[in-house]
Parts: structure tokens; C-alpha cells; sequence
């Protein structure tokens, strides 16, 4: 029973979501609360690893989830129901989207579905910082030492155009001098 919920869930966000892997996580992310897979910090940690590990986070985040909820097959089962409806919409749309691209209505869709992507990026970036309390009322050291990485992050990716990778890796750098 539970591989078949772990299959449904992940295939029905796979036909209902899109904009990209960051805009599904809140989705997900709902999902999961919902079902009581995980606690919002395991879910947080899930998604952190999905982010650093290669392949797209939305079917690396499945796997986490299916593999901490019922193992090997869990694994298998939420990444077949996460990847299966992204197979049959590609198939479909590939097979009609040269043909109707170049209608007004369909490109005025495409331009519409832009704004709610974002706000979707933007809302899970909201939750994570909730959830693990980087948004408080009170300001500690710990608080405040996770706005001004978040920053500089920011900063480095947007000003100075480093890679992620790099900033990445030197954000992990600086979270194990400072908070080991």
C-alpha cells in the first residue's frame, strides 16, 4: 500500500507541476507534510542533498523520500511515478508542439505560465527559510551569520557571476568553520 502511495503522490506532482524542478518542490514538499514522510528539517536536508547531487532535484528528491519511507523499493517506486509523466508529456508535446508554437494563444500561455514559476521558486525559498528558522524575530548570531552567507551568496552569484558550484562549495566551506 505504502509503494503504491509513494507511486501516485510522485505521479500525479509529475503531471501537475512544472517551471523546473525548484518550482515542484513546494509541491513536494506539501505531499510529503502531508503524508507525514518526514519532518519539514528532514525534508529541508532532503532537498539540500537533491540540490548537490547530479541529476534533477525533483527525481533526486523522490528517491530520498520513497528510499526514507519504505527503502529500495519505495526508491524505485517514487521515481517511476515522478519520471513516467514527464515521458508521456514530452512525447506529446513533442508530437504537437511544432505544429501549434507558432499560434499567438499558445505562445501568450507559455508567457503567462512565466510569473508563477517564479513565484513558485520564490515561495519554496520562503519555506526553507521558515523552516529552519533563517526568517525569525529574533536576531542571534546564528540568525544573523546565515543572512550574511545567504548575502554574500547572492552576491557572488549575481554580481561577481562565480558558478554555483564554487559558491556552494565555499558556503559548506564557511558553515564548517562556523558552526562545527
Amino acid at each position: 500500500m505504502e509503494l503504491w502511495e509513494l507511486f501516485s503522490t510522485f505521479f500525479m506532482i509529475g503531471f501537475v507541476s512544472f517551471g523546473g524542478g525548484y518550482a515542484m518542490i513546494p509541491v513536494i514538499g506539501s505531499e510529503v507534510s502531508q503524508h507525514g514522510w518526514m519532518t519539514a528539517q528532514q525534508f529541508t536536508d532532503v532537498i539540500a542533498i537533491s540540490g548537490m547531487s547530479p541529476g534533477p532535484i525533483t527525481t533526486n528528491s523522490a528517491i530520498l523520500v520513497g528510499y526514507s519511507t519504505a527503502g529500495l523499493a519505495g526508491a524505485v517506486s517514487s521515481a517511476l511515478g515522478i519520471l513516467l509523466p514527464a515521458i508521456i508529456v514530452v512525447i506529446v508535446i513533442a508530437t504537437f508542439f511544432s505544429k501549434l508554437n507558432h499560434y499567438p494563444v499558445i505562445q501568450s500561455i507559455f508567457y503567462g505560465l512565466r510569473p508563477i514559476v517564479t513565484s513558485l521558486i520564490v515561495f519554496a525559498a520562503i519555506s526553507f527559510a521558515l523552516s529552519n528558522q533563517m526568517i525569525a524575530m529574533n536576531f542571534s548570531w546564528h540568525s544573523i551569520s546565515l543572512l550574511i552567507i545567504f548575502g554574500l551568496s547572492l552576491f557572488a552569484l549575481l554580481k561577481l557571476r562565480w558558478h554555483p558550484a564554487y559558491v556552494l562549495i565555499l558556503s559548506g566551506l564557511v558553515g564548517v568553520v562556523f558552526y562545527s
